[in-house]
């Protein structure tokens, strides 16, 4: 099988200590790290038994970036939709590129200012980095856009990708926390089906307008103490979400910001 047009297929973290890196998420979430063997690169692949799910990247040279989390989105045509992202108010900041033996992608921006990748893969199989499916520890779980336009947010995403709002949870004085369905990948007749994530408004803590992304791990309580005891540290403890699972944000020893879901044993 291979993936829709408008599902996330790959997540990629910059990071200015891609061996520090290693260290801490290997054992958070059961990732084996291998080299990628890129010429001129250090360019790791992070998987469990399942597949490949992340890439870990040595910050590039020039300008400062700092440690970030970063998703790929699947399309049909790259250099079709960064037209697109250009037509719909948002900005291209790497113009389509091929990558031999891997794909064509282009790095842009949504017209608020979150950063995500296009691409279009060299391999027609299916990529499970984002468990549509169902739960795969390790695994991308729910992708969250938190941005200063929930509404064109939704209409930019939603006319690209064909990703529609699937109800919504009621923040109050935050506002809503509206579910995105891949409409694509169900007929709608099921909630949960397709569901790729959600959109809220952006906190004012938040510097910029981003994505989290949340991975899933089997146990929420080793997670945070992994977390504490090596480097890391946690912005959000472990609160309860539909489902009986958790969720929690935190920061990794680089600085870089992610977000994990998973059970809690006792």
């Amino acid at each position: 099988m291979t993936n829709h047009h408008g599902d996330f297929i790959w997540y990629e973290l910059i990071t200015p200590d891609p061996d520090g890196a290693q260290a801490f998420y290997g054992p958070l979430l059961g990732w084996t790290v291998k080299s990628a063997e890129m010429p001129d690169m250090d360019y790791r692949l992070a998987g469990t038994a399942e597949g490949d799910v992340a890439g870990i990247m040595k910050t590039p040279d020039g300008p400062p970036m700092p440690p970030a989390w970063l998703g790929y989105v699947g399309v049909d045509d790259v250099d079709k939709m960064a037209t697109s992202v250009t037509d719909g108010g948002g900005a291209v900041h790497m113009p389509p590129a091929d990558i031999p033996g891997v794909g064509r992608m282009a790095f842009v921006a949504d017209p608020q200012g979150a950063m995500f990748y296009v691409m279009k893969r060299a391999s027609d199989e299916e990529s499970h980095a984002f468990s549509y499916d169902k739960p795969r520890p390790g695994h991308c779980a729910w992708n969250e856009l938190s941005t200063t336009d929930v509404e064109a947010a939704k209409h930019f995403y939603g006319q690209r990708f064909g990703w529609v709002e699937d109800g919504n949870l009621d923040m109050g004085p935050m506002g809503k926390y509206e579910f995105l369905r891949h409409a694509g990948r169900s007929d709608g007749s099921v909630m949960g089906q397709g569901m790729i994530g959600a959109v809220m408004p952006k906190m004012p803590q938040m510097p910029v307008c981003a994505w989290t992304y949340y991975f899933r791990v089997p146990d929420i309580d080793a997670a945070v103490a992994h977390i504490k005891g090596n480097g890391g540290a946690v912005t959000k403890e472990p609160m309860e979400i539909p489902g009986g699972d958790f969720s929690m944000n935190a920061i990794d020893p680089q600085g870089a910001h992610f977000a994990l879901v998973g059970s809690r044993s006792a």
